[in-house]
């Protein structure tokens, strides 16, 4: 979308705060349209396609992977970005980086290292996210990272403790004075939770660890499969369940949207600067937000504490856990290029190459070093 296009509390690329290393603007293309470029020309992009949302990626070919939800939150941002006549290269850049910091095995292996870097400051995917952005990825002669335009790289932090924002100079600096992001952030980190709600609903059944009989239960659901099969009696339940999640994905735009434009309405926004002293603006009516909540419920409930995922959730804790201790007791066993002098950068370090590994490369990397059979 041309900036000429854009409501006037827009983010627009011709005013970006720029990059950490200056660079002249690119021809033929937005500071933002470029930005989404070297997203997906990374490294950290394509290993996306081998880690987990919900299932580990070798129990199935057709289950959602961190590569592919990363693409479906980009498309429902855009669609809500082109509605509210926002910048639709800016939300995009930022969705298909959100992830980028992910653990192999999903929540179970954040929370694995999280709890091995307790002592060394921790870990959390946003912010190895923005780490993997401006220092991991080793591409560029003149810079580390990717050199993300300001506006980017402060939409993939989603969460930040006031400890880690001050450590982050002007990109943390939000958390700090209590100001919101630009809208387009705020369209991203929602499209988000609509696009990883819907589909672990989707992979959910497929998988056979919950149920349309469950999902009866959970009014979203329930209302757009009543819907569905009143007007396709005869339709079969892979299509059922398909045109029930899509309505639902259609359903929580459109009041996305809505209470959005009633939001910027009640207030005063002349340019984008106003937007971050106002109250997050980008947000479901309280109605839809009660509904939300009561599906986000539902699949902690009965599919992230299912016993199958948590099965495999121990098995994750496992390897990660395991990994990092012998990768901190013996240097030796690191790629070079994760040796470093000191216990606290090593300790990083370490955890910069776990939460690089796929599922798959972090099941053979165990079994490298742990299985006495291999080599």
């Amino acid at each position: 979308m041309n900036n000429f296009q854009l409501a006037p509390y827009a983010t627009s690329a011709q005013s970006t705060r720029g990059r950490k290393v200056f660079e002249a603007a690119p021809p033929g293309r937005s500071e933002f349209q470029r930005d989404r470029d070297r997203i997906i020309h990374s490294s950290a992009f394509r290993r996306l396609e081998y880690k987990t949302q919900v299932f580990v990626n070798h129990e199935g070919d057709l289950f959602r992977t961190r590569l592919t939800h990363s693409i479906e939150v980009a498309q429902i941002g855009r669609s809500i970005a082109r509605r509210l006549m926002l910048n639709e290269d800016l939300v995009e850049a930022i969705s298909l980086a959100h992830d980028l910091g992910h653990t192999p095995f999903g929540h179970a292996g954040q929370e694995a290292l999280n709890n091995c870097m307790k002592d060394y400051g921790g870990f959390e995917h946003n912010l190895q996210s923005l780490r993997v952005v401006d220092v991991l990825e080793e591409r560029y002669a003149a810079f580390d990272g990717l050199n993300l335009c300001f506006e980017t790289r402060e939409g993939i932090l989603k969460h930040c403790s006031l400890e880690n924002a001050a450590q982050l100079g002007d990109v943390g600096s939000r958390f700090i004075n209590n100001q919101q992001p630009t809208l387009e952030a705020q369209i991203a980190n929602l499209a988000d939770e609509i696009a990883y709600n819907n589909h672990d609903v989707d992979d959910g059944l497929r998988s056979g660890l919950i149920t349309l009989e469950q999902l009866a239960e959970v009014r979203l659901f329930s209302r757009h499969l009543s819907e569905v099969r009143e007007l396709y009696p005869a339709l079969a339940e892979r299509r059922v369940i398909h045109e029930t999640i899509r309505r639902m994905i259609n359903t929580l735009v459109g009041d996305l949207i809505e209470q959005t434009e009633k939001n910027i309405g009640a207030q005063i926004l002349n340019d984008a600067n106003a937007v971050r002293n106002a109250l997050p603006l980008v947000a479901f009516s309280e109605p839809m937000r009660a509904l939300n909540r009561e599906l986000k419920t539902f699949l902690h409930n009965e599919l992230y504490r299912h016993y199958r995922v948590m099965r495999m959730s121990a098995k994750a804790h496992r390897i990660i856990s395991e990994l990092f201790k012998v990768f901190m007791e013996d240097r030796r066993l690191l790629p070079p290029q994760f040796l470093h002098a000191t216990e606290l950068t090593h300790a990083r370090s370490v955890a910069d190459y776990i939460a690089g590994m796929t599922d798959r490369y972090a099941i053979r990397e165990h079994r490298r070093i742990f299985a006495v059979e291999e080599i």
